[in-house]
């Protein structure tokens, strides 16, 4: 992809690279960002393909990858893309095809894609528009540009590495109308680091606009919430999905780090359990989850509860526990094991970020070879969608692409929850590992996963 020095050169001949105020940036961020697609085998790629666009789900900006088994993946419309979609095409459109979501995260752009990638866009008009104002244009500056952004409707969120030079301050406020602009927004806002409190508050900074408040729509779900005060992760798109496709039907389930119902919400409109118990101590996260919980028609099958959730007054009532808290929910293993139906037992889906050592031999004692890469998210989480809402009985095996140190951690996890079953109930329970979900790569080696661990008293297992 052509860097914005290109793009001036192109555009203003009779300057210099020097002038333009070259640079290596590749769009946004150096990388495209990552989107979702729908993945099959070649020889439904056409069905597939006059589906989506019929429906208007294809993403036409990137192109259409063969992934490294042969199957296939189409870019789609993140936003627009719905479980009935999914269903349709694997039931309809083209019967016994794989039909799963992923991610690409290095999507390629497709030839009928802007000859201007926003980044590229962002730089010339600002540079104009600094050149305009008196001031020079360079590399430094062009350096300082946006690399990374999320957008939310009108509301652009920008990442917390941009804008940093002081050359900026004598600009504002001006510069975020050009910004926005150029980005095709009306609203602005800036990232900062999360700050330490236990609530998670986002650090953000709003530059122009009147309020933070903003909409999104994930798997035909609207989520709303402030951007100043509450985040959001679009990285967790493939395992909203499969949380969808989990069957809940008739289930009480207990999410112990609700936020503003990333995963309480799938439970309830896709996964149909028959009830949720959400806790979350973030007031701010709480407002926006009850008025989600409206948004969405659910808010009588939930009940939330505010606070320290070690403070719960709940006990033996949960067919399943969500505990979606990075980059560890350690803390909140005991209580998931007393909401856990002491006669019955139940799942629990613990989050947790797991480092890797690339280059160390860290395979566990009589271990064969194990791959060191991600595995294919569709080879992880065909089971759960292939042939609609399949049971966790099915899943009872690890993918053989897991990386050693998820399947080392999973183990002591296992052995944990066991012990804290023994203690909080007083009789032994059998455990068993269902499946290891990668769901995204948090930093270098470090990798955000999820373990869904079977949990159930002696007395059903024999």
């Amino acid at each position: 992809m052509r860097g914005c020095a290109e793009a001036k050169q192109r555009e203003f001949p009779g300057r210099s690279r020097r002038e333009c105020g070259a640079s290596n940036m590749e769009g946004a961020g150096g990388k495209p960002t990552a989107v979702v697609a729908v993945v099959t085998e070649p020889r439904f790629t056409q069905r597939y393909r006059e589906y989506l666009e019929k429906h208007k789900l294809l993403d036409r900006q990137h192109r259409v990858k063969k992934l490294r088994d042969g199957t296939v993946a189409l870019p789609v419309l993140r936003e627009a893309l719905l479980e009935q979609h999914l269903r349709e095409l694997r039931n309809r459109v083209a019967p016994g095809s794989t039909c799963v979501p992923t991610q690409l995260l290095d999507p390629v752009p497709s030839k009928k894609a802007q000859s201007y990638s926003p980044a590229q866009r962002l730089c010339l008009e600002v540079s104009r528009w600094v050149e305009g104002r008196g001031v020079t244009w360079s590399a430094k500056l062009e350096a300082d540009l946006p690399r990374s952004w999320q957008r939310h409707g009108d509301l652009l969120l920008l990442s917390e590495d941009c804008f940093q030079a002081k050359q900026w301050r004598h600009l504002e406020p001006e510069l975020w109308e050009t910004v926005a602009s150029a980005l095709g927004a009306q609203r602005l806002a800036k990232r900062g680091r999360v700050s330490p409190d236990s609530t998670r508050t986002p650090a953000v900074s709003l530059l122009l606009g009147d309020h933070g408040w903003v909409e999104h729509v994930d798997n035909g779900i609207r989520y709303k919430f402030d951007v100043t005060q509450c985040m959001f992760s679009f990285g967790n798109i493939t395992e909203k999905l499969r949380v969808a496709s989990l069957p809940c039907v008739g289930e009480v389930l207990v999410d112990l780090y609700a936020g503003i119902g990333y995963f309480t919400l799938p439970f309830l409109v896709h996964a149909e359990a028959a009830f949720v118990h959400a806790c979350e101590w973030n007031p701010h996260a709480v407002v926006a989850l009850r008025n989600n919980l409206e948004l969405n028609g659910v808010a009588d099958r939930c009940q939330i509860h505010f606070g320290d959730n070690r403070k719960l007054k709940l006990s033996n009532v949960a067919d399943r526990v969500n505990l979606g808290l990075i980059p560890s929910s350690e803390e909140g293993w005991p209580i998931a094991c007393r909401v856990l139906k002491q006669d019955a037992g139940g799942i629990l889906h613990i989050h947790q970020n797991v480092e890797s050592f690339p280059g160390k031999t860290l395979q566990p004692p009589g271990s064969s070879e194990m791959e060191e890469h991600w595995p294919s998210p569709h080879q992880i989480i065909s089971n759960q969608l292939n042939n609609g809402a399949t049971s966790d009985s099915r899943r009872k095996t690890l993918s053989v692409a897991t990386k050693p140190e998820w399947q080392r951690w999973a183990k002591a996890a296992e052995t944990r929850i066991a012990t804290l079953l023994h203690q909080v109930h007083g009789k032994r329970w059998k455990t068993q590992i269902l499946h290891i979900q990668p769901v995204k790569s948090y930093a270098p080696h470090v990798d955000h996963i999820v373990l869904d661990l079977e949990c159930r008293p002696c007395h059903l297992v024999g």
